[in-house]
């Protein structure tokens, strides 16, 4: 039989020469191979790549490669399922009007702050009008390499309510306000978004405002009025809720997706948990933010503790709980890319390598409506891996030990 063996990082760099729009056939053999958080590892195991599409996963002895396919040689690694990043923001350069930026601008973006960390799927929940269906389109054209792309496209804020985090931002790019101030507006504007693509909703119940009022919660009609059209659209509705009156705005509304823990809520109870499970709630942790963000403010070490702890201990009540935790950093607001330290908190937290695992694939693969085609590695599943160079049985910190990362049997990111 004829084959090629080629290192990880050799059989990268040659697919990345032959163009953004080449997927190779290829094989990774003798790889730790994990295909769902919930299968046993395979120790000496083999996938195979064809035309995008994953067309066997076993142990070596069992699976066989076809003539002529190349072969990159996985000792002492392991492959997972494509990783996805549920909280992300696209809007910092080069994203922003991205009709106007040369390709190779935003594949660089897209390949050290995402694909560097084995994301193949990128959910924006909430960026400037249109920018992210605008990369789309030039991804689609095969202009641009990168990781899949969902958006919500523009978010919801309250009347009065524009986060004093984002004003500037609003001012220096004389964007439309993004506050909607009754039920039928947010209606009309969550379908006008819905119907020029977007992937879903995301409404501040919990707005952060400053001054005396702090958080600005959003009526509670309002809030409602944007989710019902996501649904009727069949897509789901993050909020960010903040504190606990946020909360009670995005569990009384139906969102489905809570962009944040809310430390200034305080501990999670079962009960609280309970009613977020029965009303088929996710979580998106992004514990590093709070953490890099307190920290940069010079919010003393134990505040920063205490308030992170808070977190944590929301995140560990709903595994416990039985809630469903999606993974996200809110990367693009923050401008910490690196997934470490979100790693370290989330073990932290007393979460294991199979649940962080889960945030990272199966969990958001089903949450939203991918769990036939994504997340996990299983014959006719598309092509998207993520190739790691230690264990995460040892430490939950090599999911951020990426040697290359593949969306549709395309590489997006290997180490230069």
């Amino acid at each position: 039989m004829s084959r090629t063996v080629l290192k990880p990082v050799v059989f990268a760099a040659a697919l990345l020469l032959a163009g953004p729009a080449v997927a190779e056939d290829f094989a990774i053999v003798g790889a730790q191979v994990f295909p769902s958080p919930d299968a046993a590892p395979i120790t000496n195991g083999t996938v195979v790549v064809r035309d995008g599409r994953i067309t066997a996963v076993g142990p070596r002895s069992k699976v066989k490669v076809p003539e002529g396919t190349r072969i990159i040689d996985g000792k002492g690694r392991s492959v997972t399922a494509g990783f996805w990043n549920s909280h992300v923001h696209l809007m910092s350069p080069p994203f922003h009007q991205p009709d106007a930026q040369a390709p190779q601008a935003l594949q660089d973006a897209l390949r050290d702050r995402f694909g560097k960390w084995g994301f193949t799927t990128l959910f924006d929940i909430g960026s400037l009008p249109g920018d992210v269906g605008a990369l789309r389109t030039r991804m689609a054209k095969g202009e641009v390499q990168g990781p899949r792309l969902l958006t919500v496209d523009m978010p919801f804020y309250p009347e009065h309510g524009t986060p004093i985090y984002v004003r500037e931002l609003w001012a220096q790019t004389r964007t439309i306000s993004a506050e909607v101030a009754t039920p039928a507006e947010a209606r009309q504007r969550a379908e006008a978004q819905l119907d020029a693509g977007a992937d879903g909703v995301k409404v501040f119940t919990g707005a952060i405002v400053g001054g005396p009022q702090g958080v600005l919660p959003m009526r509670v009609d309002v809030a409602s009025a944007a989710v019902a059209a996501a649904h009727a659209h069949g897509k789901p509705a993050f909020a960010h809720p903040t504190n606990m009156a946020g909360l009670e705005v995005a569990e009384a509304s139906g969102v489905d997706v809570l962009a944040h823990t809310a430390p200034d809520a305080g501990p999670w109870s079962p009960e609280l948990v309970a009613r977020l499970k029965a009303k088929n709630m996710a979580l998106v942790p992004t514990l590093s933010l709070f953490d890099a963000h307190l920290r940069q403010e010079g919010v003393p070490d134990e505040v920063v503790k205490r308030f992170v702890g808070n977190a944590q201990q929301q995140v560990k009540a709903m595994a416990d709980g039985g809630g469903q935790v999606l993974f996200g950093t809110d990367a693009g607001y923050t401008e910490v890319y690196d997934t470490r330290l979100e790693y370290r908190l989330m073990t932290a937290a007393g979460l294991d390598w199979r649940q962080i695992l889960t945030s990272l694939t199966t969990a958001p693969a089903s949450r939203f409506g991918d769990a036939t085609q994504r997340g996990r590695l299983a014959e006719g599943y598309a092509a998207d891996l993520a190739m790691l160079g230690s264990d995460p049985q040892q430490s939950t910190e090599a999911f951020a030990d990426v040697q290359m990362t593949v969306r549709e049997g395309r590489i997006i990111y290997t180490p230069r």
